[in-house]
């Protein structure tokens, strides 16, 4: 029997990071589990100091970030997903999202971590890296991917009381 009982989603705001979240709500109500919804922000401040020590932009920029990732955090995850999943969101200041993602869920005991993927091409995927691929190779538990656009597994609920009726 597989137990789930902590989901990770790790999401970076885009169409393929709202798909997993949608894949990870409906796992989470499926096993009972509790979710939790990860952001890295980049840390823009301390890359952008110099050789000398210098900044080349503001404190405040960094922060202007976070306060908007959390914004986007209340507008993707429902209160009725903090309620019933006891939904967790976290905005977590790192350089790497891979690596954040993968600590958090060391820390965390999360049983199963689901993203988004954006199936870019062969070029893309060497010259930028894949946060998905890093995570999988060194994830402490199984990561399901979602690509974007997916095959639709998860459907609205009013799409499944209608199947269901046709049975």
């Amino acid at each position: 029997m597989i137990t789930i009982k902590e989901i990770l989603i790790g999401t970076d705001f885009g169409p393929a990071a709202d798909n997993a979240l949608r894949y990870g709500e409906a796992l989470a109500r499926q096993f009972g589990a509790r979710l939790h919804v990860l952001h890295a922000t980049p840390n823009v401040f301390a890359t952008s100091i110099d050789g000398l020590g210098l900044a080349a932009i503001t404190p405040q920029v960094q922060e202007d970030i976070e306060v908007a990732a959390r914004r986007h955090m209340r507008e993707r995850v429902s209160d009725e997903d903090r309620q019933e999943l006891r939904a967790k969101t976290v905005v977590l200041t790192h350089n790497s999202p891979a690596l954040a993602i993968t600590e958090y869920a060391r820390q965390h005991a999360i049983d199963l971590i689901v993203l988004g993927t954006h199936g870019r091409g062969a070029l893309a995927h060497v010259l930028l890296g894949n946060v998905a691929e890093r995570v999988v190779r060194t994830a402490p538990c199984p990561v399901l991917t979602v690509r974007d656009p997916e095959h639709e597994f998860v459907l609205p609920d009013a799409l499944v009381a209608v199947s269901k009726g046709d049975r």
